[in-house]
C-alpha cells in the first residue's frame, strides 16, 4: 500500500520568513509571506494552487489563506491536529491528495506568534484543567516540559543517562545554529558550563533543554513528480509517509502503561518503514523534532537508529554531530534555530537534499523528518 505514495509527489518550493522573539504583523500575514515565498522559489503562480495543508492549532483559515492569496479554486484542504506531531501529517496529507489527484498544486504551512509570555497556552492554566489533564495538571504537571520531564527522568533511572550526555543534544545544535545566519542563537555560543550553570524550569530539565518561543513561518509547496520534472528547483520526493497513535495513548502523559519510553515514534517508524524502500541505515541526515531535548535520543531509538536504551550514547559520541554518522537537526532546530511546532525541520531537510543547507551534509541523498514524540504523530522520508 505504501507504494501509492512512494515518490509519486514532491516537494517544490519552501518559503521561511524571518524568526524573533517578537515580529510585526499578524499570524496570516506570517502565514502569506511564508506561502508566497515557497511559491516564488518553486516557479509556481498562485492561481495554480488547489490544496491548502495545515495545523488544527493554526489559528490562520483556508477561506482566509485562500482569498488573500487570490488562489483559483480549492478543490481540496485537510488539517491535522496535535500540534508538534501535526508537521510531517500535513506534508504527507497534501502529498497523498496531489498522488491522489485530490489536487494539482498544495501548500502546507505553519504560522506562529508564541515570542509573547501571554500568548503560551499553558499562561491561564486554570482553563486547561479538563479531560484527561484532569488527572495531572492538578498535581503539578502544568507545562509540556513538566510532562517531558517525568519522561526523561524515566529514562535516567532505567538506562543511567547522565545530564552530559543529554546536553549534548542542546550542544551540538547551538554548533548548527551558530553557522546558520538564519537561527535565532546564531551568535549565541553555548558551552557545557553554560548547560550545567542554567537554571532549571523543571528537573530534571533546565533552560537548555527547551525549545525557544517564537514568531515566525514556514511552507512548502507539493505537486506530482512529473510536474517537478518541468521546473527549475531540484525536486525532494516525498518517498514515504506515517502517521501513528498508538493503542491506549495518553497525549503527553503516557505513564499508565507498560512502556512509558515506548513513544508513538515506535508505531509510526514501523509503518514509515513498511512504507518505503529504503531503512534507517540509509539515511544520510535527520531533522528529529526538539521542543525538548529528551525527545531527540528517544525518537532515535523509536525510528531504529540504535537500540533501547542506546539513545544517550546515539547522542554523546559525536554520531549527530559535524561529520557523524547521522547528523541532526542541521539548522539548529527547534532549540537553537525556532520554534514553530516542527514547520523549519521539513524546511531544513529540503535544503539539506538541494544542497542549500548552511550546514550542508556532503553528498546529502535522504533525508528524515519526524514530527513530536509522546504524542499522535508522524514522520516523513524524503530523498532526491
Amino acid at each position: 500500500m505504501g507504494s501509492a505514495l512512494r515518490d509519486k509527489a514532491a516537494i517544490v518550493g519552501v518559503g521561511q520568513t524571518e524568526f524573533a522573539k517578537q515580529l510585526p504583523g499578524t499570524e496570516i500575514e506570517l502565514a502569506l509571506r511564508a506561502i508566497t515565498m515557497a511559491l516564488d522559489d518553486a516557479g509556481i503562480p498562485v492561481t495554480d494552487v488547489d490544496g491548502l495543508a495545515s495545523y488544527t492549532m493554526e489559528d490562520t483559515e483556508e477561506v482566509d489563506i485562500a482569498r488573500n492569496l487570490g488562489t483559483g479554486p480549492i478543490t481540496w484542504f485537510g488539517q491535522v491536529g496535535y500540534g508538534g506531531g501535526a508537521g510531517c501529517g500535513v506534508v504527507g496529507n497534501a502529498a497523498m491528495a496531489v498522488a491522489s489527484g485530490q489536487c494539482d498544486v498544495a501548500v502546507a504551512w505553519r504560522s506562529r506568534k508564541r515570542g509573547g509570555r501571554a500568548s503560551r497556552p499553558w499562561a491561564g492554566v486554570g482553563s486547561k484543567v479538563y479531560g484527561y489533564q484532569q488527572w495531572t495538571r492538578p498535581f503539578g504537571l502544568l507545562r509540556p516540559v513538566d510532562e517531558i520531564a517525568m519522561l526523561a527522568r524515566r529514562y535516567m533511572h532505567e538506562y543511567g543517562m547522565t545530564r552530559e550526555q543529554l546536553a549534548c543534544v542542546a550542544l551540538t545544535q547551538r554548533r548548527f545554529a551558530n553557522n546558520n545566519p538564519g537561527a535565532m542563537m546564531h551568535e549565541k555560543a553555548l558551552t557545557l558550563d553554560d548547560y550545567l550553570a542554567a537554571r532549571w524550569i523543571s528537573e530534571p530539565l533546565c533552560l537548555f533543554d527547551n525549545c525557544l518561543e517564537s514568531d515566525g513561518a514556514g511552507a512548502v509547496v507539493i505537486c506530482s513528480t512529473d510536474r517537478a520534472k518541468d521546473l527549475d528547483r531540484q525536486p525532494v520526493l516525498v518517498h514515504a509517509f506515517a502517521q501513528s497513535i498508538p493503542p491506549q495513548l495518553q497525549t503527553m502523559t503516557n505513564y499508565f502503561c507498560d512502556d512509558p519510553l515506548r513513544g508513538p515514534s515506535w508505531e509510526c517508524a514501523e509503518r514509515l518503514w513498511r512504507n518505503a524502500d529504503l531503512g534507517p541505515e540509509d539515511v544520510d541526515v535527520a531533522q528529529i523534532y526538539d521542543a525538548f531535548s529528551p525527545l531527540v535520543p528517544l525518537s532515535l531509538e523509536g525510528y531504529r537508529f540504535c537500540g533501547r536504551g542506546e539513545g544517550k550514547d546515539f547522542i554523546s559520541d559525536g554520531s549527530i554531530g559535524p561529520g557523524g554518522s547521522l547528523p541532526v537537526n542541521t539548522s539548529g532546530a527547534g532549540m537553537s534555530e525556532a520554534y514553530v511546532h516542527g514547520f523549519n525541520l521539513i524546511v531544513e531537510g529540503v535544503r539539506q537534499l538541494r544542497d542549500e543547507s548552511p550546514n550542508q551534509v556532503d553528498n546529502a541523498r535522504t533525508c528524515l523528518v519526524t514530527s513530536g514524540e509522546g504524542v499522535p504523530t508522524s514522520a516523513l522520508l524524503l530523498r532526491r
